[in-house]
C-alpha cells in the first residue's frame, strides 16, 4: 500500500520540523505596533501610551523589537524588510500602522487604518496582504480629536467616516511574498489607483537592522554594529556578525529605471525629540525627512548603514497599477539573474500549492462562500505571529550602556524575574495586542493545529517552559500584569492537540506527557492560590471575563469577604477533567499515571459537590435554575443574581470516561470504586444516573436535571441567544439591569451589546452583552459532549418557546452556523461582522475581505473591539469543518 503524495507545504512542514530546512526562518513576524507597548516604556509611573507615543515611534528606536507595515524579519527579528509609502500630501512617511492610544479612543486603543491578510501558508512560502492607502492627506488630527468628542456611549470615529475613501480616491497596495527556497524569498507589492484620476505615490521597499548595539553587552544579542551597503546599482547587501550577508535585489521600476537608494541609522534622532544633539548625524527618520520636509542632507551621502531603501517615485493612471518585484536572499541562495522567468514562475507554483494545502485542510463539503471564510480565517491566524522579546531582569534593571531607569518602573511585574521570552509567538492582534495572553494563545493553538501541529504544540509547550513559568507554577498572562489570571485552558488545548495528530501521521505521546508534567505544577498553583478557605469554591479573578462581574475581580471588594466565582471555579473543574482525560491516555503505557487519574477524579468530584451544593453555600440557585457568583462576607452568603454567561461555564466541565476505562486502568478503576464506597455523599452530584448502556460515564457539574432547567436560559432569545451567537450578559437586564448597594454605593450590570460604557477594565474590552468566540466555542463543544452521551433521550427548545425541539447536537450545529453568519455574505452581498458599511457588499474591491473582530455586536453581529483578532475568532475555521462532519 502507497500513501497519496503529500502536498509540497506538508513536506515543507515535515522538513522545518525535522530541521532538515529551516523554512520558517523568514515570516511576517514584525509588529505592527511596537510603539505604546510595555516592552518600550521606560517611565517611572508605567504610563506606556505617552512614554513612547505614535509621534516618537518614526524618531526613536526600539529596545525590544520592530513595526513595520505588513513586513517580513527572520525569526530573531534582527533584519527586517517592509515598504514604507507616501502619496504626496501626508505629513508622516506611512513607515507603519496608526491608531489611537488607549487614552485616545472612545472604547480604548484602536487601529485606525484599513488592511486585510488575505493569504498565508504556515511556513510563509506565500503569504498576502492587502493596505488602503487613501490618495488624500491621512486625517491623523481628524481621528485624534473626534474620538476624544465621543463619550463610551458612542460609536468609534473610523477612517471610514472622515471621507478620504470617498470618490474611491485610494490605492490598493498588495504586499506578496514566495520562497523560492528557506533562503531565498521574492517580494512583489503591486499597487493599484482606485481613483479616477492619475495619482502620486512614492514606494521605499527598506531593510533595516533591529538596533542590538547601543544597549551594551546583552543577552545572546550581536552588539557589533551590522551594515547594509550598495553592492550595485540594483542590489543592497547586509552583513550582520550572526547571519552573515543577506542580499537584497531591486528590479526597474515601471519606467525601466532602478530606484534612488537611501541609507541612514537605526538610532535615534534625540534633536527633534528632546533638543539634545544626535550621537549620529543620521537618523532613524532619515528618509521622512528626505521626502516630507526635503531634507536632502538627512541621508547619508556614503551610501551605507543601518537602514536603507530603494525610493520608487511613479505616478499610476486612473485604474491602473504599477508592479515591484525584490529579492531577499542569502549570498549562498542569491542569483545572478533574480528577475528571469523563474522569479513569476516562483510566485504561481507557490499560490498553487497553496491552494492544494488548504483543499486538504478545509473539508470539500463546505461551500464556497465558507471556504473564503476560513482561508481569510487562515491567513489572519498566521499573518499574526509576532517577534517577541522580553527579558524582565534586563527590562527592570536597565541596560549597561543606557542611563537605569527611575526607581517606579522596576515595580511592575517584579517578581518575573525568570522571564526571558525570545521567541516567535502567536498574537490576539500584532496592533491592538501585540503581544501575547496565553489563554488566547491555547485557542490560536487549536485553529493552528490543523494546518501546523508542530507550531501549535511549540506554542503551548513555550509557556510551560522556566523562562515563561514562574517558579511557583504561574502561566504568565500578559505584559501589562503577568500576574493576573487567565483561565486555566492550557490542558485542554494541549489534549485538543494531541487529538488532531493527522497532519504528522503519528501521535505524540511525549508532547502530552510533557506539557502534564508542567501542568502539575500549575494545577497546584491554582489549587493553593485562589481557593483561601480550602472549600473547593474558586476565585481567580480577572479570568479573561473583563468586566462581566457586578465588581472588579481583580481588586479587593469593596464590600469585603471573598468571592465564590462560578466561573473560577467551574473553570477548576473543567481543568480536572482535562487532566483526569490525559492522564488516563498516558497510563496506557505507564500504569503511574493511573494514580494521577485518581487524584484528578477525586478532586473533580469534590469541586462538584461544592458548586452544586444546596443550602446557600454552594452556587447553583434552586430557584432559579442558574449558577451565580456568590459573596461571602462575616459567615453571611449572598448570590450575586446577574445573568450572564459566567453561569454557564460549570457546562463546560464535562468529559465521557469509556466504557473501557475498567480494563484498560484497573487501578484506577478500583480506586474510583473505593472513592464511591467511601464519600457517597460527595458523588452524589457526578454519578447519579451517569452511566449509559455500555457503560460510559459522563463526568459533569451539571445533573441532567440541571441541564434541563438551564439550557432554556442558554436558547432564549430573550435572554442570551442572539442572531450570532450566544451573549455573554442577558438581554434581560437592558430592562431590568442588576444592581448591587455596597454601603451607599450602586454597582450595576446591564445588558450592552457592542462597545462597553464602562471604564473598569480600560482598552476596548467588554464582556457585557457581546457574542465572544471562544467561550461560545466551549459551550459548543460541552454540548456534543452531552448528546454524545445523552444522545436523542436529551431535547430541548430551539429558541426556547418556539416548539422546535432539536437534540443537544442538533443545537450545538444550529448555534455554530449562527456564529458563521458573521461572516457569511446574505443575498445582498452584506456581512454582518462589517457593520453598515456598503462598500464590504457592493465594491468588487471590498467585498471578499473579511475581518475577525475580538468581539461582535449581539444585536447586529457588527465586528467590535481589535480588527485582527484572528487568534481566538479564528476559531470559525474549526466550526466551518465541524459543520462538514470533521471531528470535533
Amino acid at each position: 500500500m502507497t500513501l497519496d503524495p503529500q502536498p509540497a507545504e506538508v513536506v515543507r512542514l515535515l522538513e522545518d520540523t525535522r530541521r532538515e530546512q529551516f523554512w520558517k526562518f523568514w515570516g511576517p513576524y514584525l509588529a505592527e505596533r511596537q510603539w505604546g507597548t510595555v516592552r518600550e516604556d521606560y517611565s517611572a509611573d508605567g504610563d506606556v501610551w505617552n512614554s513612547f507615543p505614535h509621534d516618537h515611534a518614526r524618531s526613536r528606536v526600539y529596545r525590544w523589537g520592530e513595526d513595520g507595515l505588513l513586513g517580513l524579519t527572520d525569526r530573531f527579528g534582527r533584519l527586517c524588510f517592509s515598504c514604507a509609502l507616501w502619496n504626496g500630501k501626508d505629513p508622516i512617511l506611512k513607515e507603519r500602522l496608526f491608531g489611537l492610544t488607549g487614552p485616545q479612543g472612545n472604547h480604548g486603543e484602536d487601529v485606525k487604518e484599513l488592511y486585510y491578510h488575505l493569504d498565508a501558508t504556515p511556513t510563509h512560502s506565500y503569504g498576502k496582504a492587502l493596505y488602503k492607502y487613501p490618495q488624500a492627506a491621512f486625517p491623523y488630527d481628524e481621528l485624534i480629536e473626534k474620538n476624544a468628542g465621543r463619550s463610551r456611549t458612542l460609536p468609534e470615529y473610523e477612517l471610514l467616516d472622515t471621507g478620504v475613501f470617498e470618490g474611491e480616491r485610494y490605492f490598493d497596495v498588495f504586499f506578496e511574498h514566495a520562497k523560492a527556497s528557506s533562503g531565498d524569498v521574492l517580494i512583489r507589492v503591486r499597487a493599484v489607483n482606485r481613483g479616477p484620476d492619475p495619482a502620486p505615490l512614492h514606494l521605499l521597499p527598506t531593510l533595516w537592522f533591529r538596533n542590538t548595539w547601543a544597549w551594551g553587552p546583552i543577552h545572546e544579542e550581536c552588539t557589533e554594529r551590522p551594515e547594509i551597503q550598495q553592492e550595485s546599482a540594483s542590489r543592497l547587501i547586509a552583513t550582520h556578525r550572526d547571519m552573515g550577508e543577506t542580499i537584497l535585489d531591486f528590479a526597474p521600476g515601471p519606467d525601466g529605471a532602478l530606484p534612488f537608494f537611501l541609507f541612514t541609522e537605526n538610532e535615534t534622532n534625540t534633536a527633534r525629540l528632546y533638543g539634545k544633539p544626535n550621537a549620529h548625524p543620521y537618523a532613524k527618520d532619515a528618509f521622512h525627512d528626505f521626502l516630507v520636509a526635503g531634507r536632502t542632507d538627512a541621508v547619508n551621502p556614503a551610501r551605507t548603514g543601518t537602514k536603507a531603501a530603494g525610493h520608487y517615485a511613479v505616478t499610476i493612471p486612473a485604474g491602473g497599477e504599477v508592479v515591484l518585484r525584490l529579492r531577499l536572499a542569502t549570498r549562498a541562495a542569491a542569483h545572478e539573474q533574480p528577475f528571469d522567468d523563474e522569479f513569476e514562475d516562483t510566485f504561481a507554483l507557490r499560490t498553487r500549492e497553496a491552494e492544494e494545502f488548504f483543499a486538504t485542510r478545509i473539508d470539500p463539503g463546505v461551500p464556497l462562500a465558507e471556504r473564503l471564510i476560513a482561508r481569510r480565517a487562515y491567513a489572519g491566524l498566521l499573518w499574526s505571529k509576532q517577534f517577541y522579546n522580553l527579558v524582565q531582569p534586563e527590562w527592570m534593571h536597565g541596560d549597561p550602556a543606557q542611563p537605569a531607569p527611575p526607581p517606579g518602573h522596576a515595580i511592575r511585574n517584579s517578581d518575573w524575574e525568570n522571564l526571558f521570552n525570545r521567541d516567535v509567538l502567536s498574537m490576539p492582534d500584532k496592533w491592538e495586542y501585540p503581544y501575547y495572553c496565553t489563554w488566547d494563545t491555547a485557542f490560536h493553538a487549536v485553529s493552528l493545529s490543523h494546518v501546523d501541529p508542530a507550531l501549535a504544540k511549540q506554542q503551548l509547550t513555550l509557556f510551560l517552559r522556566e523562562w515563561y513559568m514562574h517558579p511557583n507554577g504561574q502561566i504568565p498572562a500578559y505584559e501589562w500584569n503577568f500576574s493576573d489570571v487567565n483561565p486555566p485552558v492550557h490542558a485542554w488545548a494541549a489534549w485538543r492537540v494531541y487529538r488532531l495528530p493527522w497532519l504528522l501521521r503519528e501521535s505524540d505521546p511525549k508532547f502530552l506527557e510533557s506539557v502534564f508534567q508542567k501542568l502539575l505544577l500549575n494545577f497546584t498553583w491554582w489549587v493553593n492560590r485562589k481557593d483561601p478557605d480550602g472549600h473547593n469554591l474558586f476565585a481567580g479573578g480577572f479570568l479573561g471575563l473583563d468586566n462581566i462581574g457586578v465588581f472588579d475581580r481583580s481588586k479587593p471588594l469593596p464590600t469585603g469577604g471573598t468571592l465564590k466565582q462560578a466561573d473560577g471555579t467551574a473553570w477548576m473543574a473543567f481543568y480536572c477533567v482535562q487532566m483526569l482525560s490525559i492522564a488516563l491516555e498516558l497510563a496506557q503505557t505507564d500504569d503511574v499515571y493511573e494514580d494521577l487519574a485518581s487524584k484528578f477524579f477525586e478532586h473533580f468530584v469534590r469541586i462538584v459537590h461544592a458548586i452544586n451544593e444546596l443550602g446557600g453555600t454552594g452556587l447553583w440557585d434552586e430557584t432559579d435554575g442558574f449558577y451565580y457568583d456568590m459573596l461571602e462576607v462575616d459567615g453571611r452568603h449572598e448570590a450575586l443574581r446577574v445573568r450572564s454567561i459566567v453561569g454557564f461555564m460549570p457546562l463546560i466541565a464535562a468529559t465521557i470516561v469509556p466504557a473501557t476505562y475498567e480494563e484498560r486502568c484497573p487501578q484506577f478503576a478500583a480506586r474510583v470504586k473505593w472513592f464511591v464506597r467511601n464519600h457517597d455523599v460527595l458523588v452524589h452530584h457526578v454519578l447519579e444516573g451517569n452511566a449509559d448502556a455500555e457503560g460510559s460515564r459522563l463526568l459533569a457539574i451539571p445533573t441532567r436535571e440541571h441541564l434541563e432547567r438551564i439550557l432554556p436560559y442558554l436558547f432564549d432569545e430573550d435572554e442570551f441567544l442572539s442572531p450570532y451567537g450566544i451573549r455573554s450578559v442577558s438581554k434581560y437586564h437592558e430592562k431590568n439591569p442588576y444592581v448591587y448597594w455596597a454601603g451607599s454605593v450602586p454597582y450595576s450590570v446591564d445588558y450592552e451589546p457592542g462597545e462597553g460604557t464602562t471604564g473598569m477594565f480600560g482598552g476596548n474590552s467588554n464582556w457585557r452583552g457581546p457574542v465572544w468566540f471562544p467561550v461560545n466555542y466551549l459551550l459548543i463543544e460541552a454540548l456534543r459532549t452531552y448528546h454524545r452521551f445523552y444522545g436523542d433521550s436529551l431535547t430541548v427548545e430551539f429558541p426556547t418557546r418556539s416548539g422546535h425541539r432539536v437534540t443537544l447536537g442538533e443545537a450545538a450545529r444550529l448555534l455554530s452556523d449562527r456564529l458563521i453568519s458573521l461572516f457569511r455574505p446574505d443575498a445582498e452581498g452584506r456581512r454582518p461582522c462589517h457593520g453598515g458599511e456598503s462598500r464590504y457588499a457592493n465594491d468588487p474591491a471590498w467585498k471578499d475581505l473579511v475581518l475577525f473582530n475580538e468581539y461582535f455586536h449581539a444585536d447586529t453581529g457588527r465586528g467590535c473591539g481589535s480588527s485582527h483578532q484572528t487568534g481566538w475568532t479564528g476559531l470559525v475555521t474549526d466550526l466551518i469543518n465541524l459543520r462538514a462532519h470533521w471531528d470535533f
